[in-house]
C-alpha cells in the first residue's frame, strides 16, 4: 500500500527559494522501519546547512530530522517496540521530516507520553536531547557549577536555561538583544550577557570573581570560538556543538596550551544516543522534566509546510525565539 503526501524537497542546493512543496509516495515500511502520520515537524539550524550544501547529501532530497505523530504501519522487525496507533516522536533521522507522513528507522523513534503534545515533541526532541547529552553526558553537571551557554534565547538555549535551573546550575547566557536577555532570564538563566553591548570575557570574569567557568557550551561556532576559550578555567572543557555563525576551522592546537591546558570536544547527538535504549532513556529524562513543568516548551513560531522558506529565512536571520514547528493541516 502506498499513499501520496505533501513534503518539502530540494533539487539543488541554495537559498530558501530552492525549497519545493511536492507530492511524494510513502511506501510500506522496511523491516526495521515504522510509518508515522506526522502531526508536527521541527525546524532546526542543521536543516539550513543541508539546504545550502554545507552538509552534503545526494540530490534531490527532503529536509528535516525531527517530528511527532501516530504510527500507521510497522515493519516486521519493529513489532517488539511499536504497534499501529502508538504516539511517537524522533529528534534525528534520515532527512525527510518536512512531510505529512514518512518512514523512519524504528531505532531512532521513542514512545511519547500522553501528557506531551505532538507539537511540543516536535519542538523539543532534537533541542531537548541536545541539552540532555550536553548537560548529562558530555560534561555531566552535578549542580552548583557556573557555566557559559551561548545563544541562550534560542530553541536549544531556552531548554538549557530551564534544565540548568532544575539541576541547581548557574547558567550565564549570551544573547544579542535586551528582549532575548529578558527571555533567557525568564527561563532560568542566572545571568545574561548582551554581546551586542557587553564584552563577554570581561563580564564572565566579573560574574565569576575572576575564576572563569569549567565548561563552555558553544553552538555558535566561528564568531564565539576565541571568546569561549578565554572564559575557561585552566583544564576547562570547550564544547563546540554547532556552527550557527560558520564552522570553526584553522585551529592552532597550541592556543589550548597557552590558555591553560584546555580540552575541546566537537560532540554530536548521534554518538550519545546510538542505541534504542539510550535514545529512549535520554528522551525519558527530558519528558519527565516537561511533565513536571520544570521545562516548559516554548513554541513561538508555527508555519504550514508550504511556508518552509519563510520559516528558514526567519531562523537564519535570528528573528525567532524558542522553537519553530511545522503543522500538518
Amino acid at each position: 500500500m502506498t499513499n501520496l503526501v505533501k513534503a518539502i524537497q530540494i533539487a539543488e542546493n541554495g537559498g530558501p527559494e530552492v525549497l519545493q512543496l511536492v507530492e511524494i509516495e510513502v511506501p510500506a515500511p522496511a523491516d526495521n522501519e515504522i510509518t508515522i502520520q506526522q502531526h508536527a515537524a521541527g525546524l532546526n539550524f542543521i536543516d539550513i546547512y543541508f539546504r545550502q550544501g554545507l552538509y552534503k547529501q545526494p540530490l534531490p532530497h527532503g529536509l528535516g530530522a525531527e517530528g511527532a505523530g501516530i504510527v500507521t504501519a510497522v515493519g516486521k522487525n519493529a513489532k517488539k517496540r511499536f504497534k499501529v496507533g502508538d504516539r511517537v516522536a524522533y529528534g534525528q533521522s534520515p532527512l525527510g521530516g518536512y512531510a505529512q507522513a514518512r518512514n523512519v528507522p524504528a531505532a531512532q523513534v521513542v514512545h511519547l507520553p500522553a501528557g506531551i503534545s505532538f507539537e511540543e515533541a516536535a519542538a523539543i526532541m532534537l533541542k531537548g536531547l541536545t541539552v540532555q547529552y550536553l548537560f548529562r553526558q558530555t560534561y555531566r553537571l552535578q549542580g552548583g557549577e557556573t557555566i557559559l551557554f551561548h545563544a541562550a534565547a534560542g530553541g536549544v538555549g531556552l531548554i538549557a536555561c530551564q534544565w540548568a535551573k532544575a539541576l541547581g546550575v548557574k547558567l550565564i547566557g549570551t544573547v544579542s538583544s535586551p528582549e532575548k536577555a529578558a527571555l533567557a532570564k525568564a527561563n532560568g538563566a542566572w545571568q545574561v550577557i548582551d554581546y551586542s553591548k557587553e564584552n563577554v570575557v570581561e563580564r564572565v570574569m566579573e560574574l565569576t570573581k575572576g575564576k572563569k567557568v569549567p565548561v563552555v557550551y558553544d553552538g555558535v561556532g566561528k564568531d564565539t570560538w576565541l571568546a569561549s576559550l578565554d572564559c575557561l578555567q585552566p583544564r576547562g572543557l570547550m564544547i563546540s556543538y554547532g556552527n550557527a555563525s560558520g564552522p570553526v576551522d584553522g585551529v592552532n592546537l597550541g592556543i589550548l596550551a597557552s590558555k591553560g591546558s584546555l580540552f575541546v570536544t566537537r560532540p554530536t547527538l548521534g554518538t550519545h544516543v546510538n542505541t534504542p535504549e539510550k535514545m529512549q532513556a535520554a528522551a525519558d529524562e527530558l519528558f519527565e522534566l516537561v511533565l513536571k513543568k520544570k521545562i516548559k516548551v516554548r513554541i513561538d513560531q508555527r508555519y504550514p509546510l508550504a511556508q518552509a522558506a519563510e520559516a528558514q529565512t526567519a531562523l537564519a536571520a535570528r528573528k525567532t525565539t524558542g522553537a519553530t514547528v511545522f503543522t500538518m493541516e
